[in-house]
């Protein structure tokens, strides 16, 4: 593997390291399995391409947005659930369909090219750095904020509600807390990192699609569920360093896959590796620990 192979991983697997910090707020802390994400994620990269390309928008302006339009739709998710007591599962699934369309629509297409245009990564680029370098260099430094800013934020009265919640939302509700509340703030944050990982893709690669999102919520658990195999998770912030080295593994793990010639896999077959990667870590844990404990075990 080049450098430039390496660096281009390493990217990648940081992207998707917001995604599996939001899959570990909706699946771990509040235990919502939320599947909106799998619209989320390409409806933050079509919110910020088309106020880029088409509005000319500040790039950090239109990804701010893009964050925001991720919020909105985990609020609508978890909206579902609570005021009107749809299935979670369903709730996620008919807000991902729905995403879709609205996805086609801002794009008026099924994807939108950023190219020559100013985005993020280029705001760093000019200072006899190749760009490969300085580009993983610059997510590194917003997913390590992202990063801690939710471990404090897990540590405030509001993030210890919505722990509560989601360890016990009978005993949470009992001592007042408003479980519903909850999950409309954690399932909002949840989807607001996914749809910046989407915004941070589009612009890292030049270019928002509407299927990006196929798979991403494979690919947000299978990040969680390595890394928390891997790491002890007896703390927050273990918890989502956990989840980020696990999103760098998972890349990785499918990049050497890929590049196996004995193997004689495509690119077209990440998905497969993805699938067989979850299986062979959970077979591994259940077989040591037990799956339940694994999948159930909590940070303090």
């Amino acid at each position: 593997m080049s450098l430039y192979e390496l660096l281009g991983t390493v990217e990648v697997g940081l992207i998707f390291g917001l995604v599996a910090f939001g899959a570990f707020l909706s699946f771990r802390i509040l235990d919502f399995p939320d599947l909106t994400v799998e619209g989320s994620f390409p409806f933050g990269a079509a919110v910020a391409a088309v106020l880029i390309v088409a509005f000319g928008w500040n790039p950090w302006l239109a990804t701010l947005a893009a964050v925001a339009a991720g919020f909105a739709a985990g609020f609508v998710t978890a909206y579902l659930n609570v005021r009107f007591n749809i299935l979670h599962i369903l709730s996620g699934i008919l807000v991902a369909i729905s995403l879709y369309s609205i996805n086609l629509r801002i794009m008026g297409g099924s994807n939108k090219p950023l190219l020559g245009v100013h985005t993020v990564f280029s705001a760093v680029q000019g200072w006899g750095i190749p760009a490969y370098i300085l580009s993983p260099v610059l997510l590194a430094a917003i997913v390590a904020i992202i990063k801690v800013s939710l471990d404090l934020f897990l540590h405030t009265g509001i993030g210890m509600n919505m722990r509560a919640a989601g360890a016990n939302p009978a005993m949470a509700a009992a001592n007042g807390v408003n479980v519903g509340r909850m999950k409309l703030i954690g399932l909002g944050l949840a989807n607001a990192l996914t749809a910046l990982a989407g915004a941070m893709f589009a612009q890292s690669f030049g270019s928002a699609d509407a299927h990006m999102g196929i798979g991403v919520i494979i690919i947000g658990l299978a990040s969680v569920i390595v890394g928390m195999s891997i790491l002890p998770i007896r703390t927050i912030t273990q918890a989502t360093f956990a989840c980020l080295l696990g999103a760098l593994l998972y890349r990785f793990a499918v990049a050497f896959s890929l590049n196996a010639d004995f193997l004689g896999l495509k690119a077209s077959d990440v998905q497969l590796v993805t699938a067989l990667l979850v299986v062979a870590t959970l077979v591994s844990q259940s077989s040591r620990s037990g799956m339940g404990k694994l999948l159930k075990r909590r940070p303090q």
